[in-house]
């Protein structure tokens, strides 16, 4: 195990929650796009898209290790998988004849995104975020402590 483990473990989790929050962000900057991309010909509106986070798998030497039971339990961190749209939960219909994307009803397809869903996770990466900013913080001052002894 290398004394930089933690950190490296660290900086996957924050690298991932970054861009979880990206995403986030995008979805609540499209919460009211109505054409986002052409399918069959007609506009579709933006689809709220999802991160998924997986266990990195890490290097031949952690392999190694894990089959030794060198590894005591220690990760090497988390990485983005991918990047979906949600299909599952439908648009959203808005009654609004003056809209340019009405159909003959009145009604306007709006995305499928919950800006108090988006915000929940917002505040579930960010608070992520910190108490990764809190472990490596924690893991620099007792490298350099640890180099401080030495002297």
């Amino acid at each position: 195990m290398s004394i930089f483990s933690s950190i490296n473990t660290t900086t996957s989790a924050l690298t991932a929650q970054r861009l979880r929050m990206d995403v986030i962000s995008s979805n609540i900057a499209n919460v009211d796009t109505t054409r986002a991309r052409q399918v069959n010909g007609e506009w579709e509106p933006y689809r709220r898209k999802m991160v998924t986070l997986t266990a990195n798998e890490g290097t031949f030497s952690s392999f190694l290790n894990k089959a030794v039971g060198k590894n005591n339990g220690v990760g090497n961190g988390v990485k983005v998988t991918t990047i979906n749209e949600d299909n599952e939960t439908p648009f959203k219909l808005v009654y609004d004849p003056s809209h340019p994307d009405a159909n003959e009803a009145g009604y306007v397809q709006m995305p499928n995104v919950d800006v108090l869903k988006e915000m929940v996770d917002l505040i579930s990466a960010t608070r992520s975020y910190e108490a990764n900013i809190t472990v490596l913080n924690a893991s620099k001052a007792m490298l350099t402590k640890a180099l401080e002894i030495g002297k």
